[in-house]
């Protein structure tokens, strides 16, 4: 008669338990990306971003047409207390987030990247920077937004 050690057995049940929890968490990230992805307008491009900067750009974007001022605080790279910057973003761009949207994406991008958002409607640009921040997540330097109103893309942001 063969048997089982109780330890065994708890092994043998942990090990496709904790795998269907780690798919799941992976599951669900990505499924959250799809469905903001299909609940927003697209975001046009132009350059050549990086995977990580062109997601990082489409959460910001997406974070302002929704006016989320804690999921876009979130994005910060900086650290420190984001949302008053995010509120201003929101109060600035919230509305034209709604609308089309371009983002130009300078230089390479495998660690950070510059990128102008160009806002149709009031016809208004924001220079912004990308880059990996905590724990190799990509997000934005969350600084009180610059407005400038501009007919053309203008030349390409300085990086520092």
């Amino acid at each position: 008669m063969i048997t089982i050690s109780t330890r065994r057995r708890t092994a043998a049940l942990a090990v496709p338990l904790l795998l269907g929890a780690a798919l799941t968490g992976c599951a669900d990230k990505h499924l959250d990306y799809l469905t903001d992805y299909s609940d927003h307008r697209p975001l046009r491009v132009t350059g050549y971003p990086s995977t990580d900067s062109l997601e990082a750009v489409q959460k910001v974007v997406w974070r302002l047409a929704d006016g989320d001022v804690d999921g876009l605080a979130a994005l910060n790279t900086e650290g420190g207390d984001s949302r008053p910057a995010a509120r201003a973003w929101i109060k600035a761009y919230g509305e034209a987030a709604r609308g089309e949207v371009t983002a130009d994406f300078y230089e390479e991008g495998s660690v950070r990247q510059a990128v102008a958002l160009h806002f149709t409607g009031p016809d208004r640009t924001q220079q912004v920077m990308v880059r990996i921040g905590p724990h190799d997540t990509w997000g934005i330097v969350l600084v009180n937004p610059e407005p400038k109103d501009v007919k053309k893309s203008g030349p390409a942001p300085t990086t520092g």
